[in-house]
């Protein structure tokens, strides 16, 4: 499902690129049995392919109006020229209690996750995940509040309404116009920023679950360093996870409404989608759902912005 030709792509005051991306139908969710899942992701533990329910059942959406989508993650560079003209201070900041963050030095036999990160803290927001990143680097340690700063200012500063997408359009936009049974890991080659064994050098307690490649990215890579999808989006999978707009429930997909579904009324946890430069092959899929509480602020987690149509 190409874009139109002719649709020029917008770009906006902080310099965030919006590419059309067209009304139509898809199947949201995932149709692949436990068992289909399991011979596609053999390392996968048997009780991480069993926690996939929220998945089901496939089901038919259609998205009625066509909107824009940033192409790409709002970036570290995007982000510092939002607080600087808004005067927002980020979660991480203005708790005190600050965000994650990945150090070396940290012993993983005393943690109970086992791995480099830490956190809270305040050593660590926005400014610094523990991994260096430049102004062309996906944001992280921001909140699903911060995400709604963003996109309030953007609506009052420019005169047109951005906000979150819908768990159902980011699930639509990934897909791309692609459905049917789901692409082997090796197939995200070129295409995504996942854990592959460049990252696994890192935590070699999680080597066996890595990506079989090299992608050249041991943390975050700059924006739009990976193959676009065929509506021209970028790290849709990997790179960092970003927040959408609903609220989860594990029983949503029995009852969403075929057009344009926004998720539950109400909730504990917003659903963040799209795995990060940490996720292994199991949960780098277009239709894997995640979740946090909005106030959460972890390394993995950054934004995509929509614009809508007029």
């Amino acid at each position: 499902m190409p874009l139109p030709p002719g649709e020029a792509p917008q770009v906006n005051t902080l310099g965030m690129v919006f590419v059309r991306i067209p009304a139509g139908s898809f199947r949201m969710g995932t149709a692949a049995s436990t068992e289909e899942l399991q011979a596609l992701y053999p390392q996968a533990e048997a009780r991480r392919l069993q926690d996939l329910a929220d998945e089901r059942p496939a089901h038919a959406v259609r998205i009625t109006r066509a909107f824009y989508l940033g192409s790409s993650e709002v970036t570290v560079g995007q982000f510092r020229a939002f607080l600087e003209r808004s005067g927002h201070v980020p979660e991480s900041v203005a708790d005190g209690t600050g965000g994650y963050g990945w150090n070396p030095a940290y012993n993983p036999a005393t943690t109970a996750r086992g791995d480099a990160f830490e956190g809270r803290d305040p050593r660590y927001s926005w400014r610094n995940p523990g991994f260096a990143q430049g102004d062309d680097h996906p944001v992280v340690n921001v909140t699903w509040n911060d995400a709604q700063a963003l996109a309030q200012w953007l609506s009052r500063t420019e005169g047109r309404r951005y906000r979150l997408p819908t768990e159902a359009e980011w699930e639509y936009a990934c897909r791309a116009g692609q459905h049917g049974a789901e692409p082997p890991p090796a197939a995200l080659q070129g295409q995504a920023n996942v854990f592959d064994r460049d990252a696994a050098a890192h935590w070699p307690r999680w080597a066996g679950q890595a990506f079989p490649f090299h992608d050249g990215q041991a943390f975050t890579a700059p924006v739009g360093s990976f193959a676009p999808n065929a509506f021209g989006l970028h790290d849709m999978l990997g790179n960092v996870w970003e927040w959408t707009a609903d609220w989860h429930a594990d029983d949503y997909y029995t009852r969403s409404p075929v057009d344009d579904p926004k998720g539950p009324a109400d909730g504990e946890v917003k659903v963040r989608r799209g795995g990060s430069w940490h996720t292994w092959p199991l949960y780098a899929r277009c239709g894997f759902r995640n979740w946090n509480t909005p106030e959460t602020r972890y390394t993995l987690v950054g934004i995509r912005l929509v614009l809508e149509v007029p």
